[in-house]
């Protein structure tokens, strides 16, 4: 089971982080992933300024200059507003940077920002994706592709470069829509379930269509690779997690940080959401590790990713967090899975 950590880099309003200095810390955070252990690190796409980072592929070439072994993903590439030949270029230019380290993980956009930015029609959003995912992967999976769609113009045996050092990881995007879930499983590709509400049972619903569409597209098990995304924090004990936690995850979700969307989450809300089969990833090591191993036991899911810094989190605590799930969280999410895979005595 693969396990890291994803910063969506946003920017509390009237903190004193600036577009810089946020990325100076998310690039540290990369770094700091890789030196204790983790297997993937995930940088969000946002194209207003409340966030620090629009192209991630630039900011991970910089940490896979500092790096040997993290997988480097997005979370996610908007990839309803861009041109896939782009984003190909790009991920594959990662790629070579990296030395075979780079991932996409496509999604469609949860604001509509970007679609006013780049004149695509939000309307037409779904068919935009689609389009577009078809594209990325004829992309990845073609030497040379011939191609007509209705947004943007046909390619004729066209053959961009580079070429990555194998084919790209692409992943889908998935938040509670079942088509989502059902389309990522038709393709036979991964999905990515952001999971920030609710409990594993409401995953579990979307885990099941994604792998009955899968199964039912003729693909084999093994190719239905899960993972699952949350709201994630690591502290000494769950209450001193709690305690910490909850003035930046209230922050980080209220109306007057999010331009009028959003909602005052109470602190009972956010102990429930902590509980043993809710959607928040916050406690002690002892407790986040459970979580994980449930996630692993009802759902099989194959990766788990925690947003580990928002709500303007000071960087000592997200460093601590990383740590503690790298040293502490991480090992003992592994071990359990060795022991589980272990033959039993007759």
């Amino acid at each position: 089971m693969e396990l890291g950590v994803f910063s969506l880099t946003d920017i509390y309003p009237g903190s004193p982080d600036t577009a810089a200095s946020r990325i100076d810390d998310i690039i540290s955070y990369g770094i700091l992933a890789e030196q204790y252990g983790l297997d993937v690190f995930g940088i969000g796409e946002h194209h207003k300024r409340a966030f620090a980072v629009s192209s991630p592929a630039v900011v991970h070439a910089a940490i896979a200059r500092a790096t040997s072994k993290i997988t480097l993903t997005t979370t996610a590439t908007v990839l309803s507003v861009l041109d896939p030949v782009r984003v190909y270029q790009d991920f594959a230019t990662l790629d070579l940077v990296s030395h075979g380290r780079a991932e996409i993980i496509a999604g469609r956009s949860a604001f509509a920002e970007p679609f006013a930015l780049f004149g695509e029609n939000i309307a037409l959003v779904d068919d935009l994706y689609a389009e577009k995912l078809d594209l990325l992967l004829r992309l990845r999976n073609e030497n040379r592709v011939t191609w007509t769609g209705r947004f943007r113009p046909p390619l004729q045996d066209a053959a961009p470069n580079p070429q990555p050092l194998g084919p790209l990881p692409v992943w889908v995007a998935v938040g509670g829509t079942p088509a989502s879930a059902q389309r990522a499983g038709r393709l036979g590709l991964p999905m990515a379930l952001g999971w920030i509400g609710g409990t594993i049972g409401h995953a579990k619903r979307l885990v099941n269509l994604y792998r009955t569409a899968g199964r039912d597209a003729g693909h084999p098990d093994e190719q239905l690779t899960v993972g699952i995304t949350s709201h994630f924090y690591a502290g000494e004990t769950s209450e001193q997690a709690l305690h910490d936690f909850y003035p930046h995850y209230h922050r980080y979700l209220s109306p007057e940080t999010n331009g009028g969307r959003g909602w005052h989450v109470d602190r009972p809300t956010m102990t429930s959401l902590a509980a043993r089969r809710g959607a928040l990833m916050v406690g002690g090591p002892t407790q986040v590790a459970e979580k994980i191993l449930d996630l692993h036991a009802e759902l099989g899911v194959n990766r788990f990713l925690g947003q580990v810094d928002l709500g303007g989190m000071p960087q000592e605590m997200v460093r601590d967090s990383i740590q503690r799930f790298g040293e502490i969280v991480a090992p003992a999410v592994r071990h359990a899975l060795t022991r589980e895979q272990e033959p039993q005595p007759a």
